[in-house]
This record gives structure tokens, C-alpha cells and sequence, in this order.
């Protein structure tokens, strides 16, 4: 496939590697992804709420519905991305990104922002998501981890600036401009780099996928989706997948109010949570720098057993210091998931059909995400605290210790 003609200009002048420019795009991409993410539509909830009168259920649920949405589209559009690489996928994503959340400024009706942030928020779970993972998997091998550690702290940053970056456009109580503000940062940051400089794969110009100087790299898998899918690893690890998302929604999104039901302050609370929020940071980037030749399944099993332990230790917090341990150790298996389970599909399968194994596996992880917080706020109501819910979530966690640990990497199969 013929490349971007900037990106056929540098690629034979530069001294290094071009998966590395690959890997700027990635990131500069991924900050953008956040327009839609919870956390940037938290801050509009209050000044829109008030001025339409809807309420916080209406809202919430147009972030349900999105990836409801995510999860029919993804295993369509899973194979698009092999047949026609990450930039177009990519591209499309942060275009359609950015002019929905732009649009959201106009917003006159609920039905309007349904159709307008459900659209967003379709992308941002679907092919946002493939987009980053399928450009990095198939310039990386060798780097895999590391590169894929290094974009999702490049994500995490959008998650902090854009809400910063809409409040501050609000300055004057003006959500309208809040909304503008997210969409044109999108559109800005995310788009010119991946149209100018993403290649498809390094085969297409001549290059080979990245390796350490003197080894000789390792045989790569190439499963088809309907060969991957007759495989036990695949089954295992979808089933770690359908395990662990509940928990991570499920407790994310109730942890503040379990906190101030356990005697703590709004403030602590918020600032327990940025320890999460933190821990969850450090994770995602220190684990791409765990030895390749450790089993990733290993690395999949303590992270599991980190979300066990800290929905565990939650239950019975009484003091600060007791909540900050509880979402450290929580917040540590959250980020090394985020980072692991990418790699962990593309080691096993190949990048032949990353896009088509991969978007099988999105439905399944956006759809246990959409589960994680109905499950919860139900166990609240029905027993009137979220003891049940922690304890089922932990055991959950503890079920895909076992998932992981038995998801062995499957035989090599390469096809003529």
C-alpha cells in the first residue's frame, strides 16, 4: 500500500526507527481520544443539567448506549483495519471525534445530544480503540510492551487536560464553549499527524518490523480470526476479558460514594481517587519495561489479583491512609490491564488479523464495562451498602487470576 507522501520522504532520511513516528502519531492520536471520555463529560453534567433540566440518569445514559453501539460495530470494522491499515480507521476517528463534540455545542434537545455524544462515544470504545492498538501491533514486535505503555500514558494525559482544557473554555459559564474547545483540540492535536505520517505496516516500505540489534527475531504467528477463535487461549483470554471490566467500571464509578458511605470526605475522597488515578499512570508505563521473556499471561495474573486485593481491602476502610492503599493497589491493576491485555492479543495471534481478533474481543470488553456499574449501584440498593458489590467484584478478579494463568500462548501457526 502505497504510503503518505511526507511519510515516503522522511522514512529513508531519518537515522532511526520509523515505528517510532508511527508511535508519536499514536499518542498525539490517543490524548484526542478523550473528548468523550467520562471524565470530560463530567464536567458539562452540572451547567447542562441545569439548563434543560435532565437528569443525571438521562445523561449517563447516552455513555451506555455508545458502547453498546461500540460493541456491534467493532467486529465489523476489525477487519477493515487489516485490509486497509490503521490511518484510515484512525483518521476517521478523530474527524468523527472532533466534530461531534464540536457539534454538541449546539445542542437544542436530549435527542440531539443522544444522537450526537452516543456517536462519539461509539468511536472513542470502537475504532479509536483499534485504530491506536492496530497501528502500534504492527510496527512493534520486539518493543511491543514498551511502545504500547508509552501510548497509554500519552491517553491518560488527554484524560487529565481535556477537562481542564473545557473548564477553562467555560470560564464565563458557557458550556457551549467548553464543548468547541474539546472538539477543535481533537481535531488539532489528533488528526494532521496521522493523515501526514502513519504507514500501514513496515513491509509496505521496506522495512522490518522491529527487533534488538543481533538477535534474530523470533517467528511471528499469523492467525486468521476463525483460526484464532478455534484456539483455548482465545476463549481464555476473552474470559479474562469479560472478568476484569466489570470490576474496573464497577468499582471506578462507585468508589467516591463508598468512600463517603464509609465516613470519609468529599475532599479525601477526591483525593483518593487521584491516587487511583495516579497509580493506575504508573502501572500503565512501568510494566512496558517488564522482561519480554516473561509470559504476559504471569503479568495478566498478578494485575487481576491486584484488582482482587484492592476491592478486598476496600471494604473496610475507616481512615485515608487505609483508602489510598486500597486504590493504589487497585489503580496499579487497572493500569497494567490497560497496557497487558493489547500486547497480550497481538503475541498470540499475530498482526496479520490483529484488527478482526481484536474486534471480537472489544465487543466482549465494552459490553462488560456498560455491565460493571449497573451490577454495582443494583448490589447498593438491594443490601444498602457496597460490601456485596466489592465481594462479588474480588471474586470476579479472582476467577481471571485463573483465566490468565491458564491462557497459555497457543502453537505458532503461520500461514503459507
Amino acid at each position: 500500500m502505497k504510503p503518505p507522501f511526507l511519510a515516503a520522504l522522511l522514512i529513508p532520511r531519518l537515522p532511526f526507527y520509523y515505528g517510532w513516528v508511527v508511535l508519536g502519531c499514536v499518542c498525539l492520536a490517543g490524548f484526542a481520544r478523550q473528548g468523550p471520555a467520562v471524565a470530560t463529560l463530567s464536567v458539562f453534567v452540572a451547567p447542562m443539567t441545569a439548563d434543560f433540566g435532565w437528569s443525571r440518569t438521562e445523561i449517563s445514559g447516552a455513555v451506555s448506549l455508545g458502547g453498546v453501539l461500540a460493541a456491534l460495530i467493532s467486529p465489523v470494522l476489525g477487519p477493515v483495519l487489516d485490509r486497509q491499515g490503521a490511518r484510515l480507521v484512525l483518521c476517521l476517528a478523530v474527524l468523527g471525534t472532533g466534530l461531534a463534540t464540536m457539534a454538541l455545542s449546539l445542542v437544542p434537545s436530549l435527542v440531539v445530544f443522544y444522537l450526537l455524544f452516543c456517536f462519539a462515544r461509539m468511536i472513542w470504545a470502537g475504532p479509536y480503540d483499534l485504530g491506536l492498538y492496530g497501528a502500534l501491533n504492527a510496527w512493534f514486535v520486539t518493543r511491543r510492551t514498551a511502545a504500547t505503555s508509552i501510548a497509554t500514558l500519552a491517553q491518560m494525559a488527554g484524560l487529565v487536560a481535556l477537562p481542564i482544557i473545557a473548564q477553562l473554555a467555560m470560564a464565563d459559564g458557557n458550556w457551549r464553549d467548553g464543548w468547541l474547545a474539546v472538539g477543535a483540540t481533537v481535531v488539532v492535536v489528533g488528526f494532521l499527524p496521522a493523515w501526514l505520517l502513519l504507514v500501514r505496516r513496515p513491509e509496505d516500505v521496506g522495512l522490518a518490523v522491529d527487533q534488538v540489534a543481533g538477535k534474530t527475531p523470533a517467528p511471528e504467528p499469523q492467525f486468521s480470526r476463525r483460526a484464532a477463535m478455534r484456539t483455548g487461549a482465545f476463549w481464555l483470554l476473552a474470559i479474562f476479558t469479560a472478568l476484569v471490566f466489570p470490576v474496573q467500571a464497577g468499582v471506578s464509578l462507585h468508589q467516591a460514594p463508598h468512600l463517603i458511605e464509609r465516613g470519609l470526605s468529599p475532599i479525601t475522597a477526591a483525593t483518593v481517587i487521584g491516587v487511583f488515578s495516579a497509580m493506575s499512570a504508573v502501572a500503565s508505563f512501568s510494566v512496558g519495561f517488564l522482561p519480554r521473556r516473561w509470559p504476559v499471561r504471569y503479568n495478566l495474573a498478578a494485575a487481576a489479583l491486584l484488582l482482587a486485593a484492592g476491592s478486598l481491602a476496600l471494604i473496610g476502610v475507616t481512615s485515608a491512609l487505609g483508602a489510598g492503599v486500597a486504590a493504589g493497589l487497585f489503580g496499579l491493576g487497572i493500569g497494567a490491564i490497560l497496557t497487558l491485555l493489547p500486547v497480550a492479543w497481538a503475541d498470540y495471534f499475530g498482526r496479520e488479523s490483529f484488527g478482526a481478533i481484536r474486534g471480537v474481543a472489544l465487543s466482549l470488553q465494552v459490553l462488560a464495562q456498560a455491565a460493571g456499574p449497573v451490577l454495582s449501584g443494583a448490589l447498593r440498593d438491594l443490601s444498602g451498602t457496597y460490601t456485596l458489590s466489592l465481594e462479588v467484584f474480588a471474586g470476579l478478579a479472582g476467577l481471571a487470576v485463573l483465566a490468565a494463568l491458564t491462557a497459555r500462548r497457543p502453537p505458532l501457526r503461520v500461514r503459507s
